[in-house]
């Protein structure tokens, strides 16, 4: 006989996770006393249950398996609502398991009782709970079948403190994985025949079910067909930023040829990457087609009807069974549109020459110092911000996965999703960037890296503000700042506080050395950059752009 807390943890372990992210609740001390004899699954004591679930949403992105975050009632559960929403519009495999009153005091004014269903049923791709120990089995099993299956998502599942509790005899659930879905032939003969029609052809990956493999392939692919290769946005590790045929990524913030190119593109093959505003650049770069360009879109789930734009040709097929069928296409003698590709990868590498901002710290020779510092297989991560278009424009990604922002512009993501890849591969350097504002969102997390031992870089763009939003408020009520300016910290004192590594910078020649010391200290790292307030807004980037741009076309 096992409790209800040993059966759930049993079921963890059999699927394959390594951890479980939570904050302690007084609902699942059953569940905490089953990980006390769980090695196989690491308990990670977190600050702030939004964190916890950001955390698991990152080993979700790492691993494709589903992220664990476990947390207590309604004060808990509520907080995690954020991560939660970070795995909806990442397509993340993810499992939320929130601990609840026993059942028989349900819709009894019980205390820090809720309707778990109505809280998250509108975001998450599904939402039960458990109704006995004996079932727990079961609902484990079918929350990893969900989660990973078509769209990948977040999964919730209400624990009673009753059901965790109780015992009962139960046989383990088997092992449980995503069916993987290839196309057709009479798909792969449409992609052939299209190709072969072309005259400036782009494909497009991102979106969920990548793989190493899968990188493998698509750039094997290119490689064979000559074809540009873009990133949507938050994928640009999906393709080895060094391959002749990358040409940058798409959504904000990106290159205004590459966007030209794209709207000018008569054929769009695009692999698992959303049709959703961001990624196609507010329906204005990737819009329903003209008669002159078609898009076939290729995803596990197929084309969500949600989307703003027409396709031609919708195929339901994983990456990696697409892949299969990439591999048998015969490429045309006469590849018309070579000098396009060229074109376009050149201007990718000219996009790579970080342009001067305000102010003594010059944040692209930052970032483009941290990439050509870093090993191959570090894993670069990010929260939302104006900070963040740098990093995602000056960083090249050369292996999968690398790099982990959210796809939702989350703040505070940064740092949790660094503590998750340091727990999920201790072997590989992690760096986390974040802004100000993005910091202090989640800057508690130290705590948890430092109780962990995680020798983890976190990089401070410090300017004062929330840049984005000052940005739109100065255009749209010019000399009116408002609700905007922070107050912040030292950062570099806050993190000694905690006992992890602080440095500041206040000049971009100190910076290389700063770095040094923080990958060396063998601590949880933080550097404070100090950044003029204009340094870092997207109407500098863009003025930049579009005069690099000009330079280029003199």
């Amino acid at each position: 006989m096992r409790t209800g807390g040993q059966i759930l943890v049993d079921q963890l372990a059999l699927q394959g996770a390594g951890a479980a992210y939570l904050v302690p609740g007084e609902s699942f001390l059953a569940v905490l006393d089953a990980l006390y004899d769980a090695p196989a699954v690491r308990t990670v004591v977190c600050r702030h249950e939004g964190a916890a679930a950001m955390m698991a949403e990152a080993a979700g992105r790492l691993t494709g398996r589903p992220g664990i975050a476990i947390v207590t009632r309604a004060p808990g559960a509520t907080n995690a609502t954020s991560g939660v929403y970070v795995a909806a519009q990442g397509q993340t495999p993810m499992i939320l398991f929130v601990g609840l009153p026993p059942r028989g005091r349900a819709h009894l004014t019980a205390f820090q009782d809720f309707d778990v269903v109505a809280l998250f049923g509108g975001l998450a791709k599904h939402v039960e709970i458990a109704a006995a120990a004996e079932r727990l089995p079961e609902t484990v099993s079918r929350a990893y079948q969900i989660a990973l299956s078509g769209r990948p998502g977040p999964v919730v599942i209400g624990l009673s403190e009753d059901v965790l509790s109780e015992t009962a005899h139960v046989p383990d659930a088997p092992w449980i994985d995503a069916a993987r879905a290839e196309p057709s032939l009479a798909a792969m003969t449409d992609i052939a025949a299209a190709i072969e029609r072309a005259e400036q052809p782009i494909v497009i990956v991102g979106g969920p079910r990548w793989s190493a493999a899968a990188q493998d392939a698509v750039q094997a692919f290119a490689l064979r067909f000559d074809l540009p290769v873009a990133a949507a946005f938050r994928a640009q590790d999906y393709i080895d930023n060094r391959h002749p045929s990358y040409c940058g990524h798409i959504g904000i913030n990106m290159d205004p040829r590459l966007a030209t190119a794209i709207r000018a593109s008569d054929l769009l093959i695009i692999i698992g990457a959303p049709l959703d505003e961001v990624g196609t650049g507010g329906w204005s770069v990737i819009a329903s087609p003209a008669p002159t360009q078609r898009i076939i879109h290729v995803h596990p789930a197929g084309t969500d009807p949600r989307d703003g734009v027409r396709v031609a040709l919708s195929i339901v097929a994983t990456a990696d069974g697409l892949a299969k069928g990439l591999e048998a296409l015969v490429p045309p003698d006469e590849k018309r549109w070579r000098t396009f590709r060229r074109d376009l990868r050149a201007g990718y590498e000219r996009s790579l020459r970080p342009l001067p901002t305000p102010g003594a710290v010059q944040f692209a020779e930052v970032v483009r110092t941290v990439s050509e510092r870093l090993p191959e297989t570090a894993i670069v991560c990010s929260g939302a911000g104006n900070y963040s278009q740098f990093v995602h424009r000056y960083t090249s990604y050369r292996s999968f996965p690398s790099s982990l922002a959210p796809a939702s512009g989350s703040m505070g993501y940064g740092l949790p999703a660094a503590i998750a890849a340091k727990i999920e591969h201790p072997d590989r350097t992690v760096v986390a960037f974040a802004g100000d504002g993005c910091f202090l969102m989640t800057a508690q997390e130290l705590a948890t890296a430092v109780q962990y031992g995680l020798p983890i870089v976190i990089i401070v763009a410090d300017n004062g503000m929330y840049g984005t939003i000052r940005m739109h408020q100065e255009k749209t009520f010019p000399g009116r700042v408002s609700g905007t300016s922070l107050v912040n910290p030292d950062f570099a004192e806050f993190a000694k506080s905690f006992g992890a590594f602080g440095v500041a910078v206040r000049e971009t020649a100190d910076f290389a050395a700063a770095f040094d010391a923080a990958l060396a200290c063998g601590r949880p790292a933080v550097i404070s950059l100090a950044l003029d307030g204009d340094a870092i807004t997207p109407a500098t980037t863009l003025q930049a752009l579009r005069a690099d741009a000009e330079r280029n076309r003199t």
